[in-house]
């Protein structure tokens, strides 16, 4: 496994033989669902990208980034034991070498709203590096987890708008026995926090449970998972939304494929979680 550190050295590399590239960017303190990731890549391609890059300009002011996990040494043991080829691990001075006052990429429309109402400059930030990491990799495909569903959204618009000519690829949620949904800021959760997280599967469930009754009213669906939250945790919930899979605006009632998305604050740590919903006046199933 080759480690990289400098955007011209990984410009520069090149697989030998040719072959098509899988790409899966991330903030490190890897765990399973970042490895998963992985894995899919080198089972779909000949050469598979991991890069590791704490980014400083999708963090507002009084959030965690010089709180965020870190363990490098750890990651590029996974990394390696997971079959990368590559790890490209730039310096913040790498990504921005003429400071944080740069060019940005403003993805309109879907980075609004969910996390975006609270978060208003975060899917700037993440559009921005993730166009300078593909500018640096150049793969033929990238990897992303189905947790982040806006930021899926909002990276398939960006790189269908500036024609990247890479195909945008995304994976399942992968939960933890309980049903949380694998995140790298878990470790913030203190041990009784960490018990009452498993009711923001719980509240998803119910949301399909429902769907699959024949609920089609997003309002109750949404009242009835916030009463859950309520009931069971100490977190501030930040929303709860029914939101169209496509566009993420918000839906009166649940047709077709819909997004249940929630965020809620604990603490020390903000999590979000969603779960795909799936209404037919024919078959009443949820995905």
């Amino acid at each position: 496994m080759k480690i990289i550190q400098t955007v011209l050295q990984m410009q520069k590399h090149v697989f030998k033989p040719k072959g098509t590239v899988g790409f899966v960017p991330t903030m490190g303190y890897f765990h399973e669902g970042h490895l998963s990731l992985m894995r899919q890549s080198r089972k779909e391609n000949r050469y598979t990208v991991v890069s590791i890059f704490v980014n400083p300009i999708q963090f507002g002011p009084l959030e965690d980034l010089a709180q965020y996990p870190r363990d490098l040494e750890r990651d590029l043991r996974l990394a390696r034991k997971a079959g990368v080829d590559v790890v490209f691990v730039p310096s913040v001075q790498e990504m921005y070498p003429a400071g944080l006052s740069l060019t940005m990429i403003d993805v309109r429309g879907v980075s609004a709203g969910l996390c975006g109402a609270s978060r208003p400059d975060h899917f700037s930030g993440v559009a921005t590096v993730v166009a300078k990491l593909l500018n640096s990799v150049r793969p033929t495909a990238m990897y992303l987890g189905q947790k982040d569903a806006q930021q899926v959204i909002v990276i398939r618009k960006m790189v269908e708008d500036l024609n990247f000519p890479i195909t945008v690829i995304t994976c399942p949620i992968v939960r933890e026995p309980d049903g949380l949904a694998m995140s790298s800021r878990n470790k913030y959760l203190s041990t009784s926090e960490r018990v009452q997280a498993a009711a923001l599967f719980r509240a998803l469930l119910l949301a399909r449970d429902l769907v699959a009754k024949g609920e089609s009213d997003a309002m109750k669906i949404i009242s009835k998972i916030k009463k859950l939250i309520l009931d069971e945790t100490s977190a501030r919930i930040e929303y709860i939304t029914c939101v169209s899979r496509a566009d993420l605006k918000p839906v009166r009632r649940i047709e077709g494929e819909v997004l249940v998305a929630l965020a809620v604050r604990f603490s020390s740590a903000r999590l979000i979680d969603n779960m795909v919903v799936k209404f037919s006046v024919d078959e009443k199933v949820s995905l």
